[in-house]
C-alpha cells in the first residue's frame, strides 16, 4: 500500500509551447498515450495566453520561438506568479545557456535531439517533487524513501547507498510500475553519457539489489530482458 498517490492517478493537464510541429506532435502524441491531457501552441505570444487562462500541471517551452522566445516567455510567466513546473527544450549546449534558463525560471532542460522516455520521465520527476514538498516519504511494501533526506529504510532498517545509487533508485521509485530504460537512466544520470555504457548501469543495480532486496523475501526490482528496469510494489 503506498504512503501518498502518484500524480498520474489522475489525469495531468500539459501545454506544449513548440514551433517545430513535428517536435510538437512526437510529444503530445506520447504524452497522451501516457493518459495525460495536452495543449499545444507554437509561438510565445499564444503560450503566454494559455497560460493566463487555463491551469497546467506541467509546461515543455521551446527555448527558440517565434517572436517572444522561450527565455522572455518563462520569464513573464514568473513574473505573473506562476508556479507550474517548466521544463525548457533547447539547442543550446553551452553551460552558460543552461545556467541562463534556469535562474530565468526553467526547473529543468532537456537538450534537442531527446527521447520521449526522458521528457516524460523529468515531467513526472518534477510534478511528484511538487507532491513530496507537502508529504516527502514515499512508502513501497516495507520499505520508505525520505526524498528530502535522501534516506532509505526498509524494515525500519537503513540502507546505506551512494549518492549514484540513490539517484537510480529514486528514479526507479518515481516511475515504479513502468520500464525505465537503460538509455533514460544514462541520460538523466550523467553529464557526459558517453562515457557510460549498459555495463556500468548492470553493476549499479547489482549492487541495488543485493541492499534493497537480498535480506527480503519481497522483490521490489525487476529486470525487464533487453529494456532497463522496473519498481513493483
Amino acid at each position: 500500500m503506498f504512503l501518498l498517490n502518484f500524480v498520474n492517478i489522475r489525469l495531468m493537464n500539459i501545454l506544449i509551447i513548440e514551433d517545430d510541429k513535428k517536435i510538437a506532435n512526437y510529444s503530445k502524441q506520447g504524452f497522451e498515450e501516457e493518459n495525460f491531457t495536452v495543449d499545444v501552441v507554437y509561438n510565445g505570444e499564444d503560450g503566454l495566453e494559455f497560460l493566463r487562462k487555463n491551469s497546467y500541471d506541467a509546461i515543455i517551452l521551446d527555448w527558440m520561438l517565434p517572436g517572444i522566445e522561450g527565455i522572455e516567455v518563462c520569464k513573464k510567466a514568473r513574473e505573473f506568479g506562476l508556479t507550474t513546473p517548466i521544463i525548457m527544450l533547447t539547442a543550446k549546449v553551452f553551460l552558460e545557456d543552461r545556467v541562463l534558463g534556469l535562474n530565468s525560471g526553467a526547473d529543468d532542460y532537456v537538450p534537442k535531439p531527446f527521447y520521449f522516455e526522458e521528457l516524460l520521465a523529468r515531467v513526472n520527476a518534477l510534478m511528484r517533487r511538487a507532491t513530496y514538498d507537502n508529504n516527502p516519504n514515499i512508502k513501497i511494501a516495507n520499505l520508505v524513501i525520505d526524498i528530502h533526506k535522501r534516506e532509505v529504510t526498509r524494515g525500519g532498517k537503513l540502507i546505506e547507498l551512494t549518492p549514484k545509487e540513490y539517484s537510480i533508485f529514486e528514479l526507479l521509485v518515481q516511475n515504479r510500475g513502468k520500464v525505465v530504460k537503460l538509455k533514460t537512466i544514462i541520460k538523466q544520470l550523467w553529464e557526459n553519457e558517453n562515457d557510460i555504457s549498459s555495463n556500468i548501469i548492470n553493476v549499479y543495480m547489482h549492487h541495488l539489489r543485493h541492499k534493497i532486496d537480498s535480506n527480503y523475501k519481497v522483490k521490489l526490482i525487476k529486470t525487464v530482458r533487453k529494456l532497463g528496469y522496473r519498481i513493483d510494489s
